[in-house]
Order: structure tokens, then C-alpha cells, then sequence
């Protein structure tokens, strides 16, 4: 059995930055979890997505499953895979539709063609306050002792199952991208019951309106490279601050990638990136048992 298989750099134009997701066409087959888990932790990518069409038609079709895989579990929300996703849809399918569906564990999904974007129709995941005291040691391996005197805040997103520290406004984009997390402390210190990723943000100069990186080892990733889902966290958070709708994000990991957000006043988010096709292929399987 071949499966057409692509690579794609997601929140960026240029190859080799922003997020890499593996996106695999399975038709109208049947997978089973596990050998989709088998398939996610073989690539070994951030996130691996497996799309399959009813109808087995990628070009005229408009409504399409889609399921995420770590090397490790099983997510309910990415979105850097998604928009990856739908980058194979409308680039290399050279699909009809300028809006197509994805139905997911997180409902549905919409992706839109726009310019040389793609808009992802996203629930926005507002944090709320949050009693962390039972997380010191967690937030003191994540951002080590020195810098948690220069938190301002921290919340919880219930929803998106992810922790938000928000860093005092002298915290620069220089500070960030010096935190050197100890994630086997970070595994250690919490069971990931509460939640499965931690984000750190501070806030943006220049065309930028805030910073940040994530860090979600409890999924198997120590430190994603442009997320997706943060996104639907961060942005209510800093439209409260900012007052804006319409948002400029940097995730300022090593890769790094520019993420634009806009809060829609029905509950929503419109997440917009580019991407980068930098692989086309086939998965060769055994058929199943």
C-alpha cells in the first residue's frame, strides 16, 4: 500500500523555518490508530496529519477528516499541521474550493485560500486566573529560578489544556530566546493531567505585538516550533492588553515563524500563516491485518 506523503513548512515563506508537519493522504482507507501513531512516531516530526476523503477526491471535494499524531499521542488541536494541511489541498491538489472543511476532535475546522495565505478558522481558548502555587517547581525548571521574580502573570486555558506565563514588559525578546528549559525536571514535576503545554509570552516590539515560545514535552514535542493552537490562547489574551483585533505574533524558537491572528467577535480566531512544500513522496505500508 502507497500513501502520497508531504512535507510542508508551516508560518513561513522561505524553506527550512517555521513548523514542520508531515501530511498523509489515506483516501477513503481505513487506519488503524495505531498504525497511524506507528506512522507519526516513525516520521518523527512535531506533528504528523492523516487526511481522508469519503469520496477519495482531493480536488473537488470540500469536506475532508483530519486527525494529528505526535511521535508519542494522539492531539485534539494543531494548528501548524492544519494549515499544512490544507497547503497540500490547495497547492499540490490544486483543489476547487477556496474554503475547505476539516472535521476533527476540535469540530470543524476551516481553512481559506487568501492571496498567498491560508486563514485558519479557529475556537479561540481564552486563559483564565489560575492558583499555581502546587506548580512552582514546574514553572521554576521551565524558565529557571532567576527569572520567575520577572512574571507578571500566569493563567490557565481549561480548553486548550495549556499553562500561559506572561513575562513582566522588561522581559525582552533577548530574555526569551535565552530560556533554557530542563524538560526531564518538567516531566517529573507534573503528570500533564492539568495541562499539556506551557506557554511564555512576552510583549512585542516593532511590527510585533507580543513574543513567545512553547514547550510541550508531555506530547512528546520539548519545544514546538510555531503553534498553532498557542495562538487560540494568546490571542484573546493580548487583545485584552493590546485592544487590538487584528494581531502580529513572532514564536521566537529556533526556526521560528510569524503567526497573524484575528479575535472575531463570534467566539472565533482567524489564525493566517504561509507555507513551504519542501517534500512530495509516498509512504510504503504493508496492508494491513
Amino acid at each position: 500500500m502507497e500513501l502520497p506523503l508531504y512535507m510542508v513548512d508551516a508560518f513561513t515563506d522561505q524553506p527550512f523555518s517555521g513548523n514542520q508537519a508531515a501530511i498523509c493522504w489515506i483516501g477513503n482507507r481505513t487506519l488503524s490508530e495505531k498504525r497511524m501513531q506507528d506512522i507519526a512516531a516513525e516520521i518523527n516530526l512535531a506533528e504528523t496529519a492523516f487526511i481522508w476523503s469519503k469520496s477519495n477526491d482531493y480536488v473537488d471535494e470540500k469536506s475532508f477528516g483530519l486527525r494529528w499524531f505526535t511521535p508519542t499521542n494522539e492531539v485534539a488541536l494543531c494548528g501548524h499541521a492544519t494549515l499544512a494541511a490544507a497547503a497540500t489541498l490547495f497547492h499540490i491538489a490544486e483543489n476547487k474550493n477556496d474554503v475547505v472543511t476539516f472535521s476533527t476532535l476540535s469540530g470543524d475546522l476551516f481553512a481559506t485560500r487568501q492571496n498567498d495565505k491560508i486563514l485558519l478558522d479557529f475556537p479561540l481558548n481564552k486563559p483564565e486566573p489560575f492558583n499555581h502555587l502546587d506548580l512552582s517547581s514546574t514553572i521554576d525548571v521551565t524558565l529557571q529560578t532567576d527569572n520567575v521574580t520577572r512574571i507578571k502573570e500566569i493563567l490557565l486555558s481549561k480548553t486548550a489544556k495549556k499553562l500561559l506565563i506572561r513575562m513582566k514588559d522588561d522581559f525582552s525578546l533577548t530574555d526569551l530566546q535565552a530560556i533554557r528549559p530542563n524538560f526531564e525536571l518538567m516531566m517529573k514535576s507534573h503528570d500533564g493531567l492539568i495541562f499539556k503545554g506551557i506557554i511564555v509570552t512576552t510583549k512585542g516590539v516593532g511590527e510585533y505585538d507580543f513574543f513567545s515560545r512553547y514547550f510541550a514535552p508531555w506530547n512528546g514535542i520539548p519545544e514546538d516550533h510555531v503553534t498553532g493552537s498557542a495562538h487560540t490562547v494568546l490571542a484573546p489574551y493580548w487583545r485584552d492588553f493590546t485592544g487590538k483585533d487584528v494581531m502580529l505574533g513572532r514564536q521566537c524558537s529556533k526556526r521560528g515563524g510569524d503567526v497573524q491572528v484575528k479575535v472575531r467577535a463570534d467566539g472565533r480566531v482567524d489564525i493566517g500563516g504561509n507555507t513551504k512544500i519542501i517534500l512530495k513522496g509516498h509512504l510504503c505500508l504493508p496492508e494491513q491485518e
